[in-house]
């Protein structure tokens, strides 16, 4: 979350920041609602002073009526006060709601808009393929190939989710090895997580766990939460803990199952894998000096690219606008991949994203660094990015390496883990 001091000193640039995002806050009330926890607390405060001074009178009395007299005042002062206190909580509990909501600050160079507007940055090193035949989709490879299996995934756990089969189990499997070598080699600490994590670490990294709008899976009667990312669990296992600064960035690449409701997706494009309920991710995170997180955002970006030339499938890179950043994200990078068997003659489909979230989650997961010589403690900046969601990526080599004959070439890097160089169709 944002800082309360700062939001205070630049309430109109934390509203015009809200509305840039699409974020309807109240700012001028959590300014209002300040002023008047502060008056709260200010009373509590005297009310004590004023009891402590009357129970100090109590014992040099002159007699028993005036004893019971000042026993009466102080309870009195001791009633106020608590009232003064319930209200400053009170106070305190509407100003941390709206203080959660707002977003994070924006960097200068985010485009304006929504999820049509951000700006196309680059391309990657492979080229769009040149087919002298009718692309098909990856549904379609996958029938040709037996590897998936949606109407099973359906009768066990409804619509949304699916069985791997035969070959896509290990281009999933290698795709997870190919990304957690690749980033271990690049000073990444693997980690395998949690499927769960406490409401409190959901809320920490800025998911919504709970509510009609939510995308996360919650256990009833507990407080724990399906993961929707490895990113919550990354951030959530320091949370608390005061990292020293000279061991930062600390960099981690986490492997875990997702698990998303997808609540509203339809539609052609996301059909098959693109949009499902589970998932499994490499997730690239990192705790950082704030001068580092910048540099190490573009490091973040240049990684992903790495990855996905590496599987020699198209892309482009865009930068985020404003409107669809989501509350954490200072900037965000997105990888798009092309998928040629999507629409009628291709399309582009998100396979990653990175995002520089500064100082924002840091905040409500307290993490905290020190520096050697320098009193206190300062808040970490955190960075996300995927590396393989196998699912979409799948989708991404599956249609970019199809031949005519329906075969499919497997990407060079992926060939150790495969064991082929070329999948034949099944049926």
């Amino acid at each position: 979350m944002l800082d309360r001091k700062f939001i205070l000193q630049n309430a109109d640039l934390v509203a015009k920041n809200s509305a840039r995002r699409g974020v309807d806050v109240d700012v001028a009330a959590i300014c209002t609602l300040e002023t008047e926890r502060l008056e709260a607390l200010q009373q509590s405060q005297e009310f004590n002073r004023l009891a402590n001074e009357v129970s100090k009178q109590i014992p040099k009395a002159a007699d028993n009526d005036a004893r019971q007299a000042l026993i009466a005042e102080g309870r009195e002062l001791r009633a106020k006060k608590e009232a003064a206190a319930a209200q400053q909580d009170e106070l305190e509990a509407k100003i941390l709601a709206l203080q959660t909501i707002l977003p994070n600050l924006t960097h200068e160079a985010v485009p304006d808009g929504g999820e049509e507007d951000a700006n196309e940055l680059g391309f990657g090193k492979t080229p769009k393929p040149t087919m002298d035949f009718k692309a098909l989709d990856h549904l379609e490879l996958g029938e040709k190939h037996d590897m998936f299996d949606f109407e099973g995934g359906a009768r066990v756990a409804g619509s949304g989710f699916y069985f791997l089969r035969n070959a896509a189990v290990r281009l999933d499997l290698a795709l997870q090895q190919f990304a957690i070598s690749f980033l271990s080699d690049r000073g990444f600490t693997p980690v395998a997580t949690p499927d769960v994590a406490l409401t409190s670490v959901l809320q920490g990294t800025g998911f919504n766990p709970r509510g009609p709008e939510t995308q996360i899976y919650s256990i009833e009667n507990t407080e724990l939460n399906l993961v929707a990312t490895a990113e919550i669990t990354l951030g959530g296992m320091l949370s608390g803990q005061v990292l020293a600064s000279e061991e930062m960035p600390l960099k981690l690449c986490g492997l875990s199952h997702c698990f998303r409701t997808e609540a509203g997706a339809a539609g052609r494009a996301s059909r098959g894998l693109y949009r499902v309920h589970q998932f499994t991710k490499v997730e690239m995170f990192a705790f950082a000096l704030p001068d580092q997180s910048d540099a190490l955002h573009e490091e973040m970006r240049g990684l992903e690219c790495e990855l996905f030339d590496a599987l020699e499938v198209p892309y482009r890179v865009v930068d985020t606008a404003a409107g669809d950043l989501g509350g954490p994200a200072y900037r965000k990078y997105d990888l798009e991949a092309w998928m040629p068997g999507r629409g009628d003659a291709g399309e582009w489909g998100e396979v990653t994203s990175t995002s520089n979230c500064t100082d924002y989650q840091a905040r409500r997961l307290d993490v905290r660094y020190k520096t050697p010589g320098q009193k206190g403690t300062q808040y970490a900046h955190t960075l996300n990015g995927t590396a393989v969601a196998t699912g979409r990526a799948m989708i991404a080599v599956l249609e970019n390496h199809q031949r005519a004959d329906g075969s499919i070439n497997v990407p060079k890097i992926l060939r150790p883990w495969v064991g082929k160089d070329v999948l034949e169709p099944i049926a």
